[in-house]
């Protein structure tokens, strides 16, 4: 019987252990078809859209989460009920520091936990940490396809606007509480905001499941607020190429 969301069973995902995870429904397709020309449509439920792929005999699901940690979270409760123990999200960010450009691929180690939604599986004092493994994949990914990367610490909102600090929504309201907290990310060497991470590093951590986070920045928000809309596409491609070569990686060790 298929899980409720996902609408996918274990029969379809023929045996395959590792999931990539783009938000976006529409990157779903790209991204499979960068593993494998060969890949086949699984199913398309609300925000959730699977792709089944293989790199030679192994099988690789990429399935869409959503924005935001509660969707994500039932995306990776249902993929672990069907056989997938390694994720990889794969996502577009902003970053806050001077240095890190547009075009940045931003290797994700620690998250910082403003999600609300990740306190649903673990006490705040829990960490939202990478996978060392995954990690270590990734950095090795980004290193030999020669793209401008960091490790370090993001932060993950529960919200798009007012979490993140950003003053250009229908509003331009930001709640006193959370005034000047971009500022103080920035001084504590934040790289990013985005909105998935740090669910999925906790709920991996907490189900003993492995995880990882690569996300392409779109935005340098320390100098404009404004996506970088004619540098997107390339970013994105960019992204996806680490976080395949990556699994690739991941799956040779395991050979």
């Amino acid at each position: 019987m298929p899980v409720y969301h996902l609408d996918l069973s274990q029969d379809q995902l023929e045996g395959s252990t590792i999931a990539l995870l783009p938000g976006d429904p529409g990157r779903v397709k790209p991204i499979a078809e960068e593993i494998d020309q060969n890949s086949r449509e699984l199913a398309y439920n609300r925000e959730y859209h699977s792709y089944l792929s293989f790199i030679e005999n192994t099988p690789v699901i990429t399935c869409s989460t959503g924005i935001g940690g509660p969707s994500t979270s039932i995306a990776i409760e249902e993929l672990a009920e069907l056989g997938i123990k390694k994720f990889i999200r794969i996502g577009t960010s902003g970053s806050i520091q001077e240095d890190i450009s547009v075009g940045t691929i931003v290797i994700t180690n620690g998250a910082v936990r403003l999600d609300g939604a990740s306190d649903h599986f673990a006490p705040m004092t829990y960490p939202a940490v990478s996978d060392p493994s995954i990690l270590f994949h990734l950095i090795k990914s980004a290193k030999k396809l020669g793209y401008p990367y960091r490790v370090g610490i993001t932060a993950s909102s529960a919200t798009f606007y007012q979490g993140q600090e950003r003053y250009d929504s229908f509003s331009a309201y930001v709640p006193r509480h959370l005034r000047g907290s971009l500022e103080e990310w920035q001084k504590l060497n934040v790289l990013n905001y985005e909105m998935e991470a740090a669910t999925m590093f906790v709920l991996c951590s907490t189900m003993g499941l492995s995880a990882g986070c690569v996300c392409g920045i779109i935005a340098a928000r320390a100098k404009s607020e404004h996506v970088a809309m004619d540098l997107k596409a390339e970013t994105v491609k960019r992204t996806i190429e680490v976080a395949v070569n990556a699994i690739k990686s991941l799956i040779d060790e395991d050979m």
